[in-house]
């Protein structure tokens, strides 16, 4: 795909999660949660310029710095994230202000990355910005998927013997 492409693919797919992630949504654990990530993650690995021709060592030392803050910034959202469980089992999540304090200074690191590789003189394609928002979305999803597999829900609630028996509002005497 072309840069130009690839940079419409990641806006949309970034404004999209950011957009679903803070009205409260149903967290489905059945679902293929690992599919969405795993396809950007596969349209950025096919991409030739991943890695810069000019220094490809430098090139992949910035794009692993830059796949760590990718994922350490999906852990973060993951655990700044709202979880909770209605009574009818339902799950259900919803990003935080925190959430957002994580969005910005993962962004700005990514930034400072970029940066630094600017600096000396490695270009990388979109295709590696596509690899970091796929990496944070794998580990958001897969923690949030661990919490939610984590909570222990409450059976619901049981009658008792005598529950249902009318109690008389004086004492009893015997």
């Amino acid at each position: 795909m072309s840069g130009l492409v690839n940079a419409l693919v990641i806006v949309a797919v970034a404004a999209l999660v950011i957009v679903r992630q803070f009205p409260a949504s149903r967290i489905d654990t059945d679902r293929r949660w690992w599919l969405p990530p795993g396809i950007l993650a596969v349209i950025a690995l096919r991409e030739p310029d991943l890695l810069g021709t000019r220094h490809p060592t430098e090139s992949a030392l910035v794009l692993g710095a830059e796949l760590i803050v990718a994922m350490a910034m999906g852990a973060a959202w993951a655990w700044t994230t709202r979880i909770w469980v209605e009574p009818d089992g339902a799950v259900w999540s919803r990003s935080t202000k925190a959430s957002v304090a994580v969005w910005g200074a993962g962004i700005g690191l990514r930034l400072g990355l970029s940066g630094v590789g600017a600096l000396l003189d490695i270009h990388q394609d979109s295709a590696a910005l596509m690899l970091g928002l796929a990496a944070t979305l794998l580990v958001r999803s897969g923690i949030l998927i661990l919490r939610v597999r984590s909570l222990h829900r409450a059976p619901a609630q049981a009658t008792a013997y005598g529950d249902r028996v009318p109690r008389s509002p004086r004492k009893e005497h015997v």
